[in-house]
């Protein structure tokens, strides 16, 4: 008696719906984490939403005031993030033509397209700069 495998068709297809099922799952409870994570996040970084509903014009004025207390402090913090973003990046630039000049190597710089029309009005400008300058001579 010829002796059967033990993967069948039918305990592949078992073990497929099984694997995705434990997948799906997976999925879910990783999504679920990362949602609380993040109302945990804005939690930590904005506060507890106030119940502005049954408040009074003190409470709501005193709400106002903290979000408004927050804002600022967050918008200081921001220009100097920015300001060091820039230092940080003209010490980059800095550096790495220091390091071309080291090297021997200069880095040709990107160039900016210049449109045709541009030049041709300019060799136009040119052309009639020395036309006027020729009539000028003749004349004299």
């Amino acid at each position: 008696m010829p002796k059967k495998g033990f993967m069948t068709p039918e305990r592949k297809k078992k073990l497929r719906t099984l694997l995705r099922k434990k997948a799906a799952e997976e999925l879910k409870k990783d999504q679920e984490h990362k949602a609380e994570e993040r109302l945990r996040v804005i939690a930590e970084r904005c506060g507890t939403k106030a119940d502005l509903e049954a408040a009074s014009t003190d409470d709501l004025k005193k709400v106002c005031q903290e979000y408004f207390d927050k804002w600022y402090g967050l918008e200081g913090e921001m220009f100097f993030l920015q300001r060091e973003v820039i230092l940080r990046d003209l010490q980059i630039n800095e550096l790495t033509i220091s390091v071309s000049d080291m090297k021997g190597k200069f880095i040709k710089p990107t160039l900016k397209k210049v449109s045709k029309y541009e030049n041709k009005f300019a060799k136009l400008q040119e052309k009639a700069a020395k036309f006027a300058f020729a009539n000028q001579l003749k004349a004299k």
